[in-house]
């Protein structure tokens, strides 16, 4: 029976924790629901479970295999659907990527953890501004709209709003529903434009909700 740390299981941990704290510094700088610490034991958690893997019996890859498994749950915690909105996927991504790299530590792959490490913050930091760049292009989202009552001028009043804003809709889905009238449109437009929407909707007293 072993009781002595490896001089590679030592580094391999040092390691992990490090790409850890590089990206969970970054999710913490962005104040993301996976911050610092959580990122840190995800990264050496991983490795952890990569070490047993491989000084187990036979080396059993089962247990590798099984942290994309577990770390799919941790992922799915940090998801969240507000209407028709996706929120926290980023976050999940890098949670799966960080259990990568620790993996990748875990085996000794040091260099490559690295490196992953750093392509990861490319991703999240340099990638982020060239989203801002994409915000500028029309690119469509779907927005639905609760009335207060079912009259149709008032989804005609809607489509002037776009029109009058040069923003392109096509309706979706049209139902009543307890004499409210809801209504999906396809709009396409800036960020800004629908920054701007955004307050114009707010100040329209037929519209009770609007995601």
């Amino acid at each position: 029976m072993q009781f002595l740390l490896e001089r590679e299981d030592f580094i391999s941990i040092g390691m992990s924790i490090l790409c850890g704290g590089i990206i969970g510094f970054e999710r913490e700088y962005n104040n993301k629901s996976a911050g610092f610490r959580t990122i840190i034991l995800i990264s050496l958690g991983s490795t952890i479970f990569t070490i047993v893997s491989k000084h187990g019996t036979g080396s059993d890859d089962r247990i590798a295999a099984n942290i994309i498994t577990g770390i799919g749950f941790i992922g799915a915690g940090v998801i969240f659907k507000d209407k028709l909105s996706v929120l926290g996927l980023t976050t999940a991504a890098v949670i799966w990527t960080t259990a990568g790299i620790g993996m990748a530590t875990g085996i000794g792959y040091h260099a490559l953890a690295f490196c992953l490490t750093v392509f990861t913050i490319i991703v999240l930091s340099v990638f982020g501004k060239i989203e801002s760049v994409i915000e500028l292009f029309n690119h469509s989202k779907t927005v639905s709209f609760i009335f207060e009552n079912a009259e149709m001028k008032n989804v005609y009043a809607v489509e002037e709003v776009l029109k009058a804003m040069k923003m392109k809709s096509k309706r979706v889905m049209m139902n009543k529903n307890q004499g409210r009238l809801l209504l999906i449109l396809n709009i396409k437009g800036t960020e800004k434009q629908f920054a701007e929407l955004s307050e114009v909707l707010v100040k329209t007293e037929s519209i009770t909700e609007f995601h």
